[in-house]
């Protein structure tokens, strides 16, 4: 699919109709600050948002609500005639529809994907409605706070496909000339969030979607900053004692695994991401 890269000041159709076209039939991805953020607006518990509100142990959005006119059912936050339940905490791929972001080496492109507008179909009432910079809408939807959030979590997923990488590398697994870590790590990115979400287990994708952290929300960078030392400790926990290849190799497929969901939670490639981190184990005397 074609993608349209757009600059900040580029004007486009971006004022919002409001008739909750976008509610309907999409994917909406959450990392574990946003999903937080909906408990509190909901005055739940994360867990409990979770379990009732989203697939495959918190990563995505459940949409299972009535029906519209194509046939695309509602967002379980969306209420007919009203709109977002949870509006003021709504995530960042919510604040940017139609538009996407993009990073490439530390630099951020916002995008939409095909030659033609997204909103050209659903609502086309929008081309009549007063045309935004791209600049304009980010500020009006109040992302900078949610892109901070996503920038935070994209450097955590980092630190964790890193302790992968020392399972690998740094233990004696990679020397005894093993190859079924990187097989692992390949077959896994192209894994679904469901597949993935298996493969962690349940112990792990609480410490990952719900953790027990107290900060302030208003921070993410914060957040996020506890987040990982968090689940630095429990990997340390876990893994110091490792003796066999057998249980090494099982444990960086583990830390892989967890850094693949949070990707696919962030918007990232992670098919993309886990070629890329082979080829860097590999360069580093992995084999495969």
């Amino acid at each position: 699919m074609v993608t349209t890269k757009l600059k900040i000041q580029d004007k486009l159709p971006l004022t919002c109709t409001r008739i909750g076209t976008c509610c309907h039939g999409n994917l909406v991805f959450l990392n574990p600050w946003e999903l937080l953020c909906l408990a509190n607006e909901k005055k739940i518990t994360a867990s409990e948002f979770r379990d009732l509100y989203t697939d495959f142990g918190g990563i995505r959005m459940k949409f299972q609500g009535k029906k519209d006119a194509r046939g695309k059912q509602a967002c379980n936050q969306y209420i007919e005639n009203f709109g977002c339940s949870v509006h003021l905490s709504r995530p960042l791929a919510c604040r940017l529809f139609p538009l996407g972001r993009h990073i490439q080496s530390n630099e951020v492109n916002y995008i939409f994907q095909g030659k033609e507008f997204p909103c050209s179909n659903g609502c086309p009432e929008v081309f009549d409605l007063p045309h935004l910079s791209v600049g304009e809408y980010l500020k009006g939807q109040e992302t900078e706070t949610f892109e901070k959030a996503q920038d935070a979590y994209l450097d955590l997923m980092q630190n964790i496909a890193d302790i992968a990488f020392t399972l690998l590398l740094d233990t004696g697994l990679s020397e005894s000339g093993e190859t079924k870590t990187l097989n692992a790590w390949r077959m896994m990115g192209n894994d679904l969030p469901e597949s993935l979400a298996e493969k962690i287990g349940v112990e792990w994708l609480d410490y990952l979607m719900i953790p027990e952290i107290t900060a302030d929300l208003n921070d993410p960078i914060s957040f996020a900053e506890i987040h990982n030392d968090l689940l630095q400790t429990k990997a340390q926990e876990k893994f110091a004692a490792l003796q066999t290849n057998q249980e090494l190799h099982e444990a960086s497929a583990l830390m892989m695994a967890i850094a693949l969901y949070l990707a696919i939670g962030i918007g990232a490639n992670s098919k993309n991401l886990v070629e890329h981190w082979i080829e860097t184990a590999k360069n580093h005397g992995a084999k495969e």
